[in-house]
């Protein structure tokens, strides 16, 4: 478990591919890796990855199979590459964010970076397969840290967060520019509640709920309905 608190940004010094699997050796920022040890989980940008070497103090090599590859940004890593890096939480720990399992659900696009005073805004588009999750004032996790939506444009498939000056400071987010893709971590009781309700209008409307969603589409509206987003990947 962890709490979407970022603890700090690493450095990918190593690379190694093999048929299926990449092995990435990190460089944590000073304590980070303290009585960090093999077996250990390191949220990486927002995935789970498990600590398999610790080849020098201030380092960890972990694997990466080739599905995780696929379905985040860590397929994209290269040597130089800079990632948000969180501990897995201890029993106990205070959760300043919310509860995050490292499991992403998505691969978002950043459409835009806005930088009113003292501010930092990202506007983010989502795969449809996960549009309905998105609520203002609702969490998300993206890249492995905890922040609030501000608003959410359904239309456009987008939402937008707002950065304080700390966030910055403690992530990689001050690195991203237009086009950066970034992994999405729904928050999961806002996932149940959906894909419940969800769940519920196909048992009561059946064979109606085509022609509603039909009759909605013309009118502008929106019901909710199909088929789950793809499966989610981490450690």
């Amino acid at each position: 478990m962890f709490t979407g608190i970022v603890q700090g940004v690493a450095e990918v010094v190593q690379l190694h591919d093999r048929p299926g699997l990449r092995s990435i050796e990190l460089q944590f920022p000073p304590g980070f890796d303290q009585d960090l040890a093999i077996g250990a989980s390191v949220a990486s940008d927002g995935v789970c990855l498990t600590v398999t070497e610790r080849p020098a103090p201030g380092r960890a090599r972990f694997d990466i199979m080739q599905q995780t590859l696929s379905l985040t940004t860590l397929g994209a890593l290269t040597v130089g590459s800079r990632l948000n890096v969180e501990r897995a939480a201890a029993e106990g720990a205070e959760v300043g964010g919310h509860v995050l399992s490292g499991h992403v659900d998505c691969v978002a696009t950043l459409l835009s970076v806005r930088q009113p005073e003292h501010n930092h805004v990202l506007r983010i588009r989502v795969p449809e397969s996960h549009r309905d999750y998105l609520f203002a004032r609702g969490y998300v996790a993206i890249n492995g840290a905890s922040l609030t939506i501000a608003e959410v444009d359904a239309a456009a498939g987008c939402f937008e967060v707002w950065l304080i000056p700390e966030t910055l400071r403690m992530t990689t987010f001050g690195d991203k520019a237009a086009g950066a893709a970034l992994n999405l971590e729904i928050e999961r009781s806002t996932q149940v509640l959906v894909d419940t309700v969800r769940r519920e209008l196909d048992r009561r409307l059946g064979a109606w709920l085509p022609a509603l969603q039909s009759w909605a589409a013309e009118r502008g509206l929106a019901l909710p309905g199909g088929a789950p987003g793809p499966d989610r990947t981490g450690g």
